[in-house]
Formats: C-alpha cells, structure tokens, sequence
C-alpha cells in the first residue's frame, strides 16, 4: 500500500530554491535555470528514500488518494510562493480551474456527488470518454501535474521541475499493479479532463489577456482627496478584473456597501480616529515587537519569493484540516472545488469594488495629516509600503471571510481546534504557529492583522468580511449533487 507524505521534501526543496536564488531577502526572489538539475537530483532522491520507507504503512484507497490529493497542494503551495505576478487575482483563478479539474477526474467514483459541466456554461467534458477501468490515482496525478504546470505559468522551469518529478515518481508507484491497458485509460482521462478545463478557461479572454497584462497602461487613477493613488514607480494591479468569469457569484449579484467613512481632517471624524488607529498600532508593533507585529506578519502573505498568496494561504489551511478531520476523499476534493470557487469569485467582487471606490491606503493619509515618519510594516518586505491597488474592501479580509464561510458549512460548525502551522519554522518573520478555536475568530484576525500591519484601516476589514461570507452562502449553496 502507498503512502505519499511529502512534508519534509518540499522543505529541501524550499531550501534548494532559496540557495537557487540567494540574494537580499527583501526582494523578489529569482530562480536560475541552471540549478534544475541539483533541483531534480536531490527532489528524487528524497522522494525515493520517502518511499521506501512508508511502503507498508497499510493505507485504504480512500486514504491513499487524500495524500495524494494533500502532496500535490503541498508542492503547489511550494510553487505558489515563487510565482512571479500572478497574485492575488490570477492565483485564486489557479485555484479555481485546477481543483475543478481534481473534482472532474475523481467524480465518477464519487456517491452523492455529479459532474459541475451542467451548472458551467461553456464547460464541455465528455464524461463516456472516461473508460470502466480508470485508476482514480493515475488519473488524478496526470490531471493535477498539467493544470498546475498550466495554471502556474509564471513559476520558472528550476521551480516546475518539482511537478515533474512528483508526478514521475508518484507514477512509478501507481502503475506497479495495473496493466497496461488500466495505464492508458487512466492517463487519457486524466489528460482529457485537464485539457477540457484548459480549454473552458481559454475562452474567459478577459482573465487571459489580463493576467499577462496586469497592469495595464490604459488604467488612469481617478485623482482627489482620499482616492488611491500608486506609489511612485508602481502601477495599479488588476484594475478590470471585475470582468473576469466567476464561478458561482458576480459582482453585480452580490452586495456592495460604501465606505462608512469619507476623507475627513477632523481629530474628531471616524475617518481620522480609523487612521491614527493604524499608525499607533503599527508604530507600536514595530517598535515593540509585540503580538500585533506577530499577527501582523503572521497573516501578511504578501511577498513574492517570501510568502504564498493570500488566497493559497487558505489552502494552506485547508490541506492542515483535511489531514486532522480526517477527510474522506469525496470531502477533500469538494472541499477544496468549492474553496477554489469561493476565492476566484472574492478576488473578481472585491476588485471590482476596490476600484468602484478607490480607497485611499492609510500610509498616505498619515504621512500627510498624523505622523510624517510614518512607515508601514509591510515596507521592510518589498519596495514600496502598500500592496499596488485600492484599499477598499480588504482583499485578505474578504479571502478570509469566503474560506471561513466554506470551511464552516463543510465542517459543520463553527469551532474547530485548530493551529495553523503555515508558516512553522520561519525565521525571516514571525511564522510561529498560532490557534483558534473557530473559524470566524481566525478570519477575523487575518482581518484585522492589516491594521498593524500598516496598510487598511477597520473599516477596510470589516466590509471584505462582510462581502466574503455573502460569496461563501452562494458557494456553499452550489450544487454537487449528481441529479442537479
């Protein structure tokens, strides 16, 4: 019997990659072409000796396919850090196709559970193509290592070797007991799943040209006094991915509430008390070193080549939950379908109100009117101190609030004893494990972890959390069910 725990391999290979591309922490990190082959010989060996070890460990089918399911997130995860542009918006849009795709291929071994294509317009599968004999973990591996090498496309080849070489070696396992005939079928349906949501993902051209172009040159900030503007050297992120497909919600179907507060001097104004808010609370963590910066850089997620994104990092959680709730496979893979749903249509609604309203950063304002030595603690991380878009509504408080939403509905409840162990072992930032005791208070400390860190004030928070439980009840209300 197999059993795939990849944990401590994608710990060499986050090393391998840190050495590839050593150069000042504070920047994005790149990975050279020319330490693939260090890269593919020690991930081999590590996989090889991983195998022989837990050969014997006496997994159910069930079991074998929720570690395959959990080692393919845990190296996407891996990749997810190094990806180069993509985030936050592009990479829930991964997310979002390549876990439809893991659905598709497992589905028909699935009770209670059908085919998504009738409720997708435009998605075309062709479920009789799929041959009595398909080994559910072949197909799986096949599907999962082309949507990922598909979806993660601004990864460097160094960094996407590690899907070949999980897919190799999880192959040479797979296929032991299988003829040739269960290999073929099982490789071709994996195939034509992955390149029927390739091909249904093509036709969204808005989200295929915009992320090639994320910041485009036609955008022109509209300018005013509490508006956004970018800092100098910046552009404005994704400022049309409002019309990008999404899943199950649009940003004309879900609700949109104005900011509670307008640009206001006044000491007195909820506006400016929101304000000196962020710069006591952020000036006091950083020079401190307290809870708040702990919390603060705990949830931040937002540096390429340090961090994942905001969005993985909910699969990040989702993949510690599966394996501590002990997940069937049917569960894990609805899990993690809906949580890709509910994280590509947060980023499509939360952009689109974001530049609705154009928000200014909190940084701006406090340099101006509060505090001219101002600095956020974001800004030791990257070049400029705020993330390149409106403030309005939170992205990470609207990605915490849409997963906690899903995550409450699949689990049955809200409380859950859980430690979230994402970043464990971190030494370049406070990654220390935290607990909690429910899904909301964990949204709601990603939230509120943006006010130490600098860059939105409440009210920020609080409307992403509003908006990303009314995504999630649209999820969760999607139907799986085989007779929709």
């Amino acid at each position: 019997m197999r059993n795939y725990n990849l944990r401590w391999v994608l710990i060499i290979l986050s090393v391998i990659l840190l050495q590839a591309c050593a150069k000042d922490e504070l920047d994005v990190l790149e990975i050279s072409e020319t330490d693939t082959d260090d890269f593919e010989t020690v991930v081999q060996d590590s996989l090889t000796a991983r195998r022989q070890n837990n050969r014997n460990n006496g997994l159910n089918p069930s079991e074998e396919t929720v570690q395959l399911i959990v080692d393919w997130n845990d190296l996407w995860l891996v990749l997810d850090r190094y990806t180069d542009g993509l985030r936050p918006n592009t990479t829930a849009r991964a997310l979002a196709y390549i876990h439809l795709a893991g659905y598709e291929t497992a589905v028909a071994d699935m009770d209670g559970y059908g085919s998504t294509q009738s409720q997708l317009q435009g998605f075309n599968l062709d479920l009789d193509e799929r041959a009595n004999n398909v080994d559910r973990d072949l197909a799986l591996n096949t599907c999962y290592a082309l949507v990922m090498d598909h979806f993660m496309f601004s990864v460097s080849n160094n960094a996407k070797a590690g899907i070949a070489t999980l897919e190799n070696e999880l192959a040479d396992e797979l296929t032991e007991e299988l003829s040739q005939e269960e290999i073929e079928n099982s490789i071709a349906w994996g195939t034509l799943v992955a390149e029927s949501v390739i091909a249904y993902s093509q036709t969204d051209t808005e989200a295929e040209s915009q992320q090639l172009d994320p910041n485009p040159a036609s955008y022109v900030a509209p300018v005013g006094e509490g508006l956004w503007t970018a800092s100098e050297g910046e552009s404005a992120w994704f400022p049309y991915w409002n019309r990008v497909r999404t899943f199950v919600i649009s940003p004309e179907q879900t609700s949109s509430t104005p900011p509670p507060f307008f640009h206001n001097t006044n000491r007195n104004s909820g506006y400016y008390e929101q304000m000196e808010e962020v710069e006591i609370s952020a000036t006091t963590a950083r020079l401190s070193d307290n809870e708040d910066l702990w919390i603060a850089e705990f949830w931040s997620d937002d540096v390429e080549g340090l961090m994942m994104s905001p969005p993985g990092r909910q699969f990040s959680i989702a993949n510690q939950l599966i394996e501590q709730e002990d997940l069937d496979f049917e569960q894990a893979l609805e899990l993690l379908l809906k949580l890709g749903f509910a994280t590509n249509d947060a980023a499509v609604s939360a952009w689109d109100d974001k530049y609705t309203y154009n928000s200014e950063r909190p940084s701006r304002f406090i340099l101006e009117y509060i505090n001219d030595d101002f600095q956020t603690n974001l800004a030791r991380f990257i070049s400029s101190p705020n993330p390149a878009f409106p403030a309005y509504p939170s992205g990470h408080a609207t990605f915490a609030a849409a997963a906690s939403g899903v995550f409450i509905d699949i689990f049955g409840g809200d409380a859950i004893n859980f430690t979230d162990r994402t970043h464990a072992g971190r030494s370049d930032f406070d990654g220390t494990p935290r607990r909690f005791s429910s899904f909301t208070e964990m949204a709601e400390e990603n939230g509120y972890s943006r006010i130490p860190l600098g860059v939105h004030i409440q009210a920020d928070s609080d409307e992403g959390a509003r908006l990303g439980y009314e995504i999630s009840a649209a999820v969760n209300n999607f139907s799986l069910s085989p007779n929709f």
